[in-house]
């Protein structure tokens, strides 16, 4: 997989000690289409790390990111002990409600809170956004429980040691709630789109976004994604390394 250039110059230059690499969700929204289905990408701004690629909503995840979930497996399912699992579990949901406005909650059971695009539920997200109020808050005042087990988790991708910001970062997949919309919201994307995962081959995106979308191009539904969970690690981190020659560099999983 070529590499862009200034990610080939800065792997060139690296002599180390690579960066910790920080926890971090991301959450690929999927919705049924005429033909299968599409996925929720947004293009980053150009005043934003990675400016100009492709992306799902998703972000770095904050100590606050500590829900009260419903499955209880998820250390098993992320490969990390339990307080850093329920972590990333509630960056994924939290990411996805700041960048998307799409929150993955109901009352009880089943259930799933309606459209959430209100007045009321905008000033609540942007409480969220700058950190004035934690989602377990926002859930308690509401009387909702968050939906994690609407959360598939799909890869876990860890940034190459010759960047100077790196990620080790929880893929999900997720299905739009019926009666919500996903919308620009965040202020960190330039243009949002649905497009099926074999359109978005041709939008500049890094590596672990192409490879996600490849391996959504094999399904036919949004049910058999979200049943094909058994068919993907989530919990084994996958770094890529960089093979530099005269005349490029080259992707090796």
């Amino acid at each position: 997989m070529p590499l862009p250039a200034a990610m080939l110059q800065r792997a060139r230059d690296f002599a180390g000690p690579p960066a910790p690499a920080r926890p971090a969700a991301t959450v690929v929204l999927l919705r049924p289409a005429t033909e299968a289905f599409d996925v929720y990408v947004l293009r980053r701004a150009s005043t934003m790390v990675f400016g100009g690629v492709h992306a799902f909503p998703g972000g770095g995840v904050d100590r606050n990111d500590l829900p009260r979930t419903i499955r209880s497996d998820w250390p098993e399912r992320l490969g990390v002990p339990e307080p850093e699992a329920k972590a990333v579990v509630g960056a994924a949901a939290r990411e996805l409600f700041e960048e998307a406005g799409v929150l993955l909650a109901g009352p009880a059971g089943d259930e799933l809170v309606g459209d959430v695009s209100g007045d009321d539920w905008e000033a609540d997200r942007v409480a969220v956004h700058r950190r004035e109020l934690t989602m377990t808050e926002l859930l308690d005042r509401r009387q909702l429980r968050l939906r994690d087990d609407l959360l598939v988790p799909w890869a876990r991708w860890i940034t190459p040691e010759f960047e100077p910001r790196r990620f080790d970062t929880w893929f999900f997949v997720a299905a739009l709630p019926p009666a919500q919309t996903a919308r620009d919201v965040s202020g960190e994307a330039d243009r949002t789109m649905w497009i099926s995962p074999a359109a978005a081959n041709g939008l500049a995106m890094l590596p672990p976004t192409r490879v996600m979308l490849n391996d959504l191009s094999a399904y036919r539904s949004v049910d058999d994604v979200l049943r094909a969970e058994g068919e993907h690690d989530a919990a084994t981190p996958v770094m890529p390394r960089v093979e530099l020659t005269e005349d490029g560099g080259v992707l090796h999983m």
